[in-house]
């Protein structure tokens, strides 16, 4: 469903993040009406969490979702098709588990419970954002806050979450709706050529690169990032 008046945008957040990873965004489009999802409490499924952001949203929206978030989006727009007037994807994937993709996620997970989540940080952190602002305290500091007031076990029941993800590539071929795909140039998680398969799956979906940032585009590049919401409000 589209409309000349663009539904109000629901932006959803990735692992270990909260609403303070879209306040760039919460501002920039504060006149539209804006719904943050501000985590997904003790959930530990995908569509668990799209039914917390379901219950929160308007009756339309215009869904934005940020890398598990964008997933969250992808199960939403599942469950939910007909409140779905836009679809934005940012910093994501939609194949299932890879070969040692569990392997990685829970060693991470029992080096926060053996050393603390400050350790866990330490180790998840830095490569999540683009090398140039790795080094940076003023930038880090609010991400190592969000992530350490998420704890260890959220930590724990999200990975549970996303390694039960199903394949959404067979249901990219039925989005109708205006679709953003977006990612940081230096993404090391979710690279660019992961987002060109995306972008080329949705009818019509527009491709958009951040540059000079990496995974959590939303704070890296709110500049870009929110150009390019800007005009897929208006398409």
């Amino acid at each position: 469903m589209t409309s000349s008046v663009p539904a109000p945008p629901l932006f959803l957040p990735g692992l270990l993040c909260d609403a303070s990873v879209w306040l760039p965004q919460a501002r920039a489009f504060a006149d539209r009406g804006p719904v943050v999802v501000d985590g997904y409490g003790t959930a530990d499924s995908l569509e668990a969490m799209a039914r917390i952001a379901l219950d929160q949203a308007p009756p339309a929206f215009s869904l934005v979702g940020h890398s598990m978030g964008a997933r969250v989006a992808l199960e939403l727009l599942r469950i939910a098709p007909e409140r779905v007037e836009r679809l934005a994807l940012l910093d994501t994937g939609v194949h299932p588990p890879g070969p040692g993709e569990a392997d990685k996620r829970h060693a991470l997970l029992a080096l926060g419970r053996e050393q603390g989540v400050d350790r866990l940080i330490e180790a998840w952190l830095p490569p999540m954002v683009g090398p140039q602002l790795r080094e940076d305290e003023a930038f880090m500091e609010p991400l190592r806050a969000m992530v350490r007031k998420a704890g260890v076990e959220t930590y724990a029941r999200q990975i549970r979450a996303l390694l039960g993800r199903p394949d959404y590539r067979p249901m990219l071929a039925g989005i109708r709706c205006p679709t953003l795909v977006g990612v940081g140039r230096q993404d090391e998680w979710s690279p660019v050529p992961q987002h060109e398969e995306i972008a080329a799956l949705i009818p019509g979906a527009q491709l958009v690169i951040f540059e000079e940032c990496g995974h959590m585009a939303p704070v890296e590049a709110p500049g870009q990032v929110n150009a390019a919401l800007a005009d897929w409000l208006r398409r």
